[in-house]
């Protein structure tokens, strides 16, 4: 089972400065890449300051020039958002300019307050999210590609520069049916179960391995990439301090995921997580070395690829720095990847 760090820019200061967040998730990138995780990854959002970022191809070829071996996904980006006419394109140049490690995530988007404010009403970003899918892997794959679709029409077109390489994409889905016929398409699947639900990613694990086996040699090389948030604590008190940092940060993120979309001058109010402190700590990856090694040996068992963990949750850089370290050290070698194993 391999690791991937999710660098979300969680800016719960505006005093800190965007700056600051970039550097802190830069230095991530770079001790990721060398204690030999397997991927980075960096979600798209706009307009708020948590997972503050609206531009992840333009930062995957900023980690892609100061790392070597690590993958960098987009975990993911927002196609409603985009014209896949322009999308398409820069898609291209990313992947030309981190030599081939991009791995385009692609999701419909979570968040009712940037989607609406950016033109998008919720309720159409499934329709939109299908099309622009088909789009996109259109124009990837094709020249001269024509469309007359609910979304787009355009006549016949190519976009340049052209591929130099198969771009690996991945979709984002949780529901077990759409996992089967995602992975049948041809797609890596990330997902996450609902905290605390065992069942559902059971379900979840056997719908990838029901398309892959269906897909015979085809689906060989498909992935299945599981979203979790996580921190090493060295004792009980320091497992405490960083679980009230991950309720806080649900406060936040529940506010504009599920909730009302409380934002004032692109801050999100930080509202009472609905889950008991007690329940998330159960449900989450903080704790001792050994207590995540306990906590992640079912997903090996279940068989899943990549874990991604979310380490930027309000706590100082240097904490997330000194469990990248640990985590690599301590964890990983019982989950060990060939490339690790390799070396």
């Amino acid at each position: 089972m391999k690791f991937s760090v999710q660098l979300s820019a969680d800016y719960p200061d505006k005093n800190y400065g965007g700056d600051r967040v970039y550097a802190d998730m830069l230095d991530q990138a770079r001790l990721a890449d060398r204690l030999g995780f397997d991927a980075v990854s960096l979600t798209e959002h706009h307009l708020i300051n948590c997972l503050m970022m609206p531009a992840p191809l333009t930062f995957a070829t900023r980690i892609a020039a100061e790392t070597k071996q690590v993958r960098i996904m987009t975990s993911v980006v927002v196609l409603p958002l985009h014209d896949m006419r322009v999308y398409a394109g820069e898609v291209v140049v990313a992947d030309i300019l981190t030599e081939g490690r991009l791995m385009l995530g692609v999701g419909r988007g979570a968040f009712r307050y940037e989607m609406e404010r950016l033109g998008v009403p919720m309720e159409e970003t499934r329709e939109r999210f299908d099309e622009s899918l088909d789009v996109l892997q259109a124009l990837l794959s094709r020249e001269e590609v024509s469309w007359d679709g609910q979304w787009y029409k355009f006549g016949p077109l190519t976009i340049m520069p052209r591929p130099v390489r198969p771009v690996a994409m991945m979709m984002a889905v949780m529901n077990p049916e759409g996992i089967y016929h995602c992975t049948r398409r041809g797609f890596h699947i990330q997902t996450t179960p609902l905290s605390g639900n065992h069942q559902l990613l059971v379900d979840q694990v056997d719908a990838f391995n029901r398309a892959k086996a269906d897909m015979g040699e085809t689906g060989a090389g498909l992935t299945l990439s599981l979203s979790r948030v996580g921190h090493v604590a060295a004792t009980e008190a320091e497992r405490q301090r960083k679980t009230e940092a991950a309720h806080r940060y649900y406060g936040r993120f529940d506010n504009v995921y599920t909730g009302p979309g409380t934002v004032r001058h692109g801050m999100i109010g930080e509202l009472p997580c609905a889950t008991p402190v007690d329940e998330l700590a159960d449900s989450l990856l903080i704790g001792t070395p050994q207590q995540l090694i306990d906590k992640l040996a079912p997903y090996a068992e279940l068989g899943i690829d990549r874990v991604i963990v979310n380490m930027n949750f309000g706590l100082d850089a240097q904490d997330t720095l000194e469990t990248i370290q640990c985590f690599a050290e301590e964890v990983m070698p019982h989950f060990a990847s060939p490339r690790m194993a390799a070396q």
